[in-house]
């Protein structure tokens, strides 16, 4: 094969090693110092003490944290429970109905949140149920509910939709030759097949709404933290080694959704 005529492999390309070890190094050394130091002995966030669980243990013991682990766990569940919801139904319509004039549109309108600016969506968020307040008299939980199922929706739609994509839809139409109505098609062929789709997109909208701090901060009312803005909020204090354990566990948790969601999209 001639110079000409050699096919493009992009990590065979001089450097592409070394500039992908320092990315990885960029990524993960401080993720892995925070982890290391989450385990000191001594409250220096620098200066090494020796090995101690004294700081998951007062993690553990502040009500405060608790209370704000708490209500990231319930809110993450209740807004990607909504989300997947609506980006199942949205997924199904763009998928298999017909196609119509405009589609692309719809693509865009879904996927809108990814393109927009994080602080741009919660600004408006913000000024929406500022309107509804004053509307109904009402701060509760909901709007922060609300802003975090809207914003999950296009992270939910993903895998879904790409799970349909890849789906034979000859099954289904020999299950309509079957004299199965819709409803039992959807419930017998359809739905089985993509149940994997499902919970990965509700697992990637979980992880999404439980370290969201942006439209988290300009939503919430009073005494309504979450993890993510309890974190911030302390670090603006003071810099405290039970956030770095706070921040490990947080981190365990994320890799351990993340690599569910791998195997469970992974080609077999």
């Amino acid at each position: 094969m001639t110079a000409a005529t050699k096919p493009f492999i992009v990590n065979r390309m001089p450097g592409f090693g070394t500039m992908a070890i320092a990315v990885f190094l960029m990524l993960y050394l401080p993720i892995s110092l925070l982890i290391i130091f989450s385990f000191n002995e001594r409250e220096s966030l620098a200066v090494w003490g020796g090995f101690s669980w004294r700081w998951y243990e007062a993690a553990w013991q502040n009500r405060d944290i608790k209370d704000a682990a708490f209500r990231s766990l319930w809110l993450a569940g209740f807004a990607a429970t909504i989300a997947t919801a609506a980006a199942t139904l949205a997924a199904i319509a763009t998928t298999r109905g017909k196609p119509f004039l405009g589609m692309t549109t719809v693509y865009a309108v879904i996927n809108m949140p990814l393109m927009v600016p994080e602080i741009v969506t919660a600004v408006a968020l913000l000024i929406f149920f500022a309107w509804i307040k004053v509307a109904t008299g009402y701060t509760g939980a909901a709007y922060l509910v609300a802003a975090h199922a809207a914003f999950c929706v296009p992270f939910a739609y993903l895998p879904i939709r790409a799970r349909l994509e890849s789906m034979d839809a000859t099954l289904e139409v020999a299950a309509a030759d079957l004299y199965a109505s819709p409803w039992q098609a959807f419930r017998r062929i359809t739905l089985p097949l993509l149940w994997p789709g499902i919970i990965a997109g509700f697992m990637l909208a979980f992880v999404i709404s439980l370290d969201d701090v942006v439209i988290t901060e300009h939503i919430k009312s009073a005494g309504m933290e979450t993890l993510p803005t309890y974190m911030l909020g302390q670090l603006r204090r003071s810099m405290s080694p039970e956030v770095n354990a706070v921040s490990a566990i947080f981190f365990l948790l994320s890799v351990v959704l993340v690599t569910f969601f791998f195997f469970l999209n992974r080609k077999k």
